[in-house]
């Protein structure tokens, strides 16, 4: 059998840039070698395409050290749509060279520029196949205020919220202040388009709410402020494969003595978290929360693969958080660890998604 080409593409111009290229040092050396080819492109923080070395081992998830791509001088150019698929690289020289016909792109990306629908509309204007989730999928689930907004309309409980633009906060705090007050204590203050808790703040009274909009505001001009909801905190992963849509055993996050569960507890192994999967259980919960999670990634209409969060109260209901569209495939990460307790294999996941990005 030939073997096919794909193209790991990683890194980015979001703040996720680092958590993007640890999560390609995991792809790089999992992925099945002897059914494909691959050609790492990174995109730098700059948004220039380059070249990457095909060594897992220059992308570590090291808390000392994050990885990221660093511009080496060369440039990308994807195929036009139309004609063939090669792809090719100007070199640092500046000589073009020629890296051969590409069967489809996986992008491993976190954040605006690559987890927002944007670069999912390049590929398609460019009429190159891509894993994972499509363009409206993409930028429903990138802002949270939209994401609730559609699964309501699908009748799917979520945490009750106000949104916040950032000229009505500059014009009107106080009016601020008071709706927020409607809600209930805690709140999360969280951006509306960044991921891996980015920008998230935990507010336990009134006077820590503009700490928390301002660093919510140096992430994005519109922040989401959310009631908290008290019950355990369970992800299960959804991936579409040739048979349809299923979702996995659920993973549970147990904070022991960090307040919520942030950019250190779910990249850099931070003590006060500890992340389950899968998580105990009864029968009829899981079966619950595997229905929900289906039934959240149906309403953003889906495709590819995606995260569902949600809280389980103690009166066993179940309120969606959000869906990521593509979330971090680091060796600590809720996602390949609930489908390898679910019995797939990392490297065969990864051959999942490359498959039904073929599909299409």
């Amino acid at each position: 059998m030939d073997k096919q080409t794909v193209v790991v593409l990683f890194g980015g111009r979001s703040s996720e840039h680092s958590i993007s290229s640890a999560t390609a040092g995991g792809v790089l050396g999992a992925i099945d070698r002897d059914r494909y080819d691959v050609i790492p492109v990174g995109i730098t923080r700059e948004g220039a395409f380059v070249l990457e070395d095909d060594d897992p081992a220059k992308f570590p998830l090291d808390a000392a050290h994050l990885p990221e791509v660093v511009d080496n001088g060369t440039r990308v150019l994807w195929p036009e749509p139309g004609g063939d698929r090669t792809l090719r690289v100007v070199q640092a020289d500046g000589v073009t060279a020629s890296l051969g016909a590409i069967d489809i792109v996986l992008p491993i990306l976190h954040g605006p520029h690559g987890e927002d629908g944007t670069i999912q509309g390049y590929f398609d204007t460019l009429e190159v196949p891509y894993a994972g989730g499509g363009v409206l999928d993409s930028a429903l689930c990138m802002d949270k205020h939209f994401m609730k907004i559609a699964l309501q309309a699908a009748g799917i409980a979520v945490a009750p919220w106000v949104t916040v633009r950032a000229r009505q906060w500059a014009q009107d705090p106080a009016g601020v202040r008071a709706a927020a007050a409607e809600l209930a204590l805690p709140l999360f203050v969280k951006p509306a388009r960044a991921g891996s808790s980015v920008g998230v703040s935990k507010v336990e009274s009134a006077e820590d709410l503009d700490a928390a909009l301002a660093v919510a505001f140096a992430e994005d001009d519109k922040v989401l402020i959310e009631t908290g909801v008290s019950g355990r905190e369970i992800e299960v992963a959804i991936l579409e494969g040739a048979d349809g849509v299923r979702a996995s055993l659920p993973g549970e996050i147990v904070l022991t003595s960090r307040g919520f569960y942030d950019f250190e507890g779910k990249y850099l192994g931070g003590d006060g978290v500890d992340v389950v999967c899968p998580a105990v259980l009864s029968e009829d919960e899981t079966a619950a929360i595997q229905a929900a999670g289906i039934a959240a990634f149906d309403a953003v209409d889906g495709r590819g693969l995606a995260r569902v969060d949600m809280f389980l109260t103690p009166a066993g209901d179940l309120v969606v958080n959000e869906l990521n569209t593509m979330p971090g495939f680091t060796p600590i990460s809720m996602f390949p660890k609930c489908w390898v307790a679910s019995g797939l294999g990392y490297g065969d996941l990864i051959s999942e998604l490359i498959e039904a990005g073929l599909r299409r």
